[in-house]
């Protein structure tokens, strides 16, 4: 067995225990570091010290959580209730013993990593914006279970902690000491320090309010848990995502007895875990973790990226890369673009850094640069002009004689092939695709291109690249639409046709939303600009056979392209769409989301058939991570799988002898594994 943790007890009396999980590159709870650390304290209560720091040795943070390869299959829920009591009772025993303990926190301290500095006396988190605690666990489909609902109650009060362990965002250290998660922060080179003199004169342990202790009486409980049902249910639907309403369910029921919420938390684990929303989240963890390793082992370090469009789509990526610590140069030949790109990347900065020295120094990073002066020293130069393929080529050719031998060159089409581009290179071979995705700053996804001449060790720095600026990398290979606008096309233009049959817009989006999509195809259409959606399916009808809607070209003629002018399928004020209430007598046909998801289906089928992308995996992956593809469903390929490949087909048969030839089952239908 391998060691993961490391005793170490110095002159003054005190306990350093140190997690080092060996043959990882971050610290996990897995089955082994539990055991080896239940028998540490068993050691420690023999013999204990003045006081016992746990600390990380990993450059990367103090504990990701639990190893999730544990619950990944998972089908029995009393083998899961089993290892959550195992589990209680280790952290029962850290909590019980004779001496003061302190988690000291740097880098990330997530998940039941966060559970156990609960189940210490005290936390000092480092201070800066690298130190990050939360609770993520609402996101895989279930909720703290090592003890944290009931630590994060008595420590918080019910409300924050409730709030928190609902909301599974992360916070700093500094935003978790104003909580009362943590006692005290410090800079790096003081942590140590601090937790010595805490140790030493260990105040008293932090105690909510008394008002907000009394929230956790049964009376308070019955009152409140009906108020967070509803904000809860506000932002997800309980029939896509039970965890968060079980959470609140469980304080309601026990908040008021620790013995018995923590019987509760693992019942509740057992049953939720092995639910098929737990399971298809879980599995969507490992698809981020497979597209996270896409880049693993290249060595590629930007330092400074050239971007040239200074529009919507070019300056938000400048700006992100700026926040990401990149020097950034932003070309445009219009002054207005720049400025008002300037513009948008100092409220990003705001809303993301909060500090003013931290936000300048974001805008010292990001440099207009009308006349193109980066290039030369660029390491990545990003093309992010209008959609035309004689203006990328001119460019592209001026472009391939002024950058430096090393430099990666990069265009954001998101829908000319790069064979197209790269006709205009003396070395095509350089040209690889970077296709982020609108609005930037929230969306994780870029999707790698690869031509038919591209280097493949430029695919991989690319990929590079992608994860040096906190994104998602997805290999495709160059074809129009690339993976996810090609799917997407579909479903938006069957939403479209729906329209054109008379079905009110908020309808059509009901539906989709009660799939589980995050925003309905309509109001989709409306925020992506129906001059951009008019633009791609025309580049894609042809190639692919879709028929265009009458009713988009026409709302386009009339100038009518969504939220950026105010109005489209839905009217528009400050952003917030405004739907009218459907007409009570009408009555929605029972197959509008089938309509519009197996489009959907019906082109991802096609684009494995084709190989857009090395497997179903990575279309899953995709098409989650860039349309936001109900999350709890596992991704449209596994969503076939799910349902079973005969019923699947054969309710793609009956949906092509009522609505059409556009419904007709691709021939990769007969590939599945399975079919």
């Amino acid at each position: 067995m391998k060691t993961h943790w490391k005793l170490e007890r110095t002159p003054d009396g005190i306990g350093w225990l140190h997690f080092d999980h060996a043959d990882s590159p971050v610290n996990i709870l897995s089955t082994e570091a539990f055991e080896q650390f239940d028998g540490i304290l068993a050691e420690i209560e023999a013999d204990p010290p003045k006081g016992l720091i746990i600390l990380s040795d990993k450059k990367s943070g103090f504990i990701a959580g639990a190893d999730v390869k544990n619950f990944r299959n998972a089908q029995q829920p009393d083998q899961v209730e089993a290892h959550i009591h195992h589990v209680h009772r280790i952290f029962q025993r850290l909590e019980d013993l004779a001496c003061p303990t302190l988690a000291l926190i740097h880098g990330f301290c997530l998940g039941g990593g966060l559970e156990l500095a609960l189940a210490c006396d005290y936390r000092i988190a480092r201070d800066d914006q690298g130190t990050r605690l939360s609770f993520p666990e609402v996101r895989l489909g279930i909720f703290p279970g090592y003890g944290g609902s009931v630590r994060s109650v008595r420590l918080l009060g019910p409300i924050p902690a409730m709030k928190f362990m609902l909301g599974g965002r992360s916070i700093s250290g500094r935003s978790a000491k104003r909580l009362g998660l943590v006692d005290q922060t410090a800079p790096e080179r003081q942590l140590k320090h601090a937790a010595s003199q805490l140790i030493n004169s260990p105040p008293p342990p932090h105690r909510p309010a008394a008002w907000q202790r009394l929230l956790n009486i049964s009376p308070a409980r019955q009152l409140l848990s009906p108020i967070l049902h509803r904000a809860t249910a506000k932002k997800v639907r309980k029939a896509h995502y039970p965890a968060p309403f079980a959470l609140i369910d469980h304080w309601r029921d026990t908040g008021g007895n620790e013995q018995v919420m923590f019987a509760s938390e693992a019942t509740n684990l057992g049953q939720l875990i092995t639910s098929p929303t737990a399971q298809n989240l879980i599995r969507v963890f490992f698809l981020q973790e497979r597209l996270k390793s896409v880049a693993a082992g290249i060595d590629f370090k930007s330092q400074q990226v050239h971007v040239i469009g200074g529009g919507i789509m070019g300056g938000d990526i400048a700006a992100w890369c700026a926040l990401k610590g990149q020097r950034v140069t932003l070309q445009d030949r219009e002054a207005k673009f720049l400025t008002q790109a300037i513009n948008r990347a100092h409220k990003l900065f705001q809303r993301k850094l909060k500090s003013k020295r931290l936000v300048q120094a974001a805008m010292d990073r990001l440099m207009p640069d009308p006349r193109g002066y980066g290039v030369k020293h660029a390491d990545v130069v990003i093309e992010a002009i209008y959609e035309d393929l004689e203006a990328k080529q001119t460019l592209f050719r001026d472009l391939e004689s002024t950058v430096g031998p090393g430099t990666l060159l990069a265009t954001n089409t998101s829908s000319i092939p790069l064979e197209s581009i790269s006709e205009s290179l003396e070395n095509p071979e350089r040209l690889i695709g970077l296709h982020f995705f609108n609005p930037v700053a929230k969306m994780q996804l870029i999707e790698v291109v690869s031509g038919r001449e591209t280097d493949p060790l430029l695919m991989q720095k690319g990929a590079a690249f992608s994860r040096s600026i906190d994104r998602l990398p997805l290999p495709v290979r160059s074809s129009p639409g690339f993976l996810v606008n090609r799917i997407l096309m579909p479903y938006l233009l069957e939403a479209i046709e729906l329209l054109g049959e008379g079905v009110p817009g908020p309808l059509i989006d009901k539906a989709a939303t009660r799939f589980g999509m995050p925003m309905g195809p309509v109001e989709l259409a409306d925020r992506v600009g129906l001059d951009i959606c008019l633009a791609v399916a025309n580049k894609l009808a042809p190639v692919f056979n879709l028929e265009v809607p009458e009713q988009l070209h026409v709302m386009v003629d009339q100038k009518r392209l969504g939220v950026k002018t105010g109005g489209g399928f839905y009217r528009y004020e400050k952003g917030k769409a405004i739907k009218e209430n459907p007409d009570s007598q009408f009555h929605a046909p029972n197959d509008l989301a089938d309509r519009m998801i197996f489009r959907l289906l019906n082109e991802a089928v096609a684009c494995l058939r084709e190989k857009v992308v090395e497997d179903e995996d990575l279309l899953d992956a995709g098409i989650i991570f860039g349309t936001g593809f109900a999350p709890f469903r596992g991704g449209p390929m596994h969503y076939i799988h799910s349902g079973g490949l005969t019923r699947m087909r054969q309710r793609l048969n009956e949906l092509e002898q009522l609505h059409g030839d556009q419904f007709h089952p691709d021939s990769g239908w007969t590939n599945l594994s399975g079919a």
